[in-house]
């Protein structure tokens, strides 16, 4: 699963190339065929090494969302202790930092 902030990008950008593919299709001379070849090759590229990267990052978060739960079921009053005083702490420096901008 491709993160969604990055996934509107990368389809753009993919679009533009195909399009630009597309756009110099009729032109002529080696160069352009080479540059339009290399482009290709490139956005495959990108596609199968995205789609690996979003393959591994989806099992990294699945291993540590399991992982977590583990935890909670384990411990769930050390858990519980956790959260309440890194909200205390969250809430203290919130605190403080409004306390400053009213001074």
């Amino acid at each position: 699963m491709i993160n969604p902030t990055t996934e509107p990008d990368h389809e753009s950008l993919t679009d533009h190339a195909r399009a630009l593919l597309q756009e110099t299709s009729e032109a002529v001379g080696e160069k352009v065929h080479d540059a339009r070849d290399r482009l290709s090759a490139a956005i495959d590229s990108g596609k199968k090494t995205c789609g690996k990267i979003s393959g591994k990052i989806s099992d990294k978060v699945v291993e540590g969302a399991h992982a977590a739960d583990e935890l909670i079921h384990k411990r769930p009053y050390q858990t519980l202790a956790l959260g309440v005083g890194l909200g205390a702490l969250v809430g203290f420096l919130i605190g403080r930092r409004s306390s400053r901008r009213d001074s």
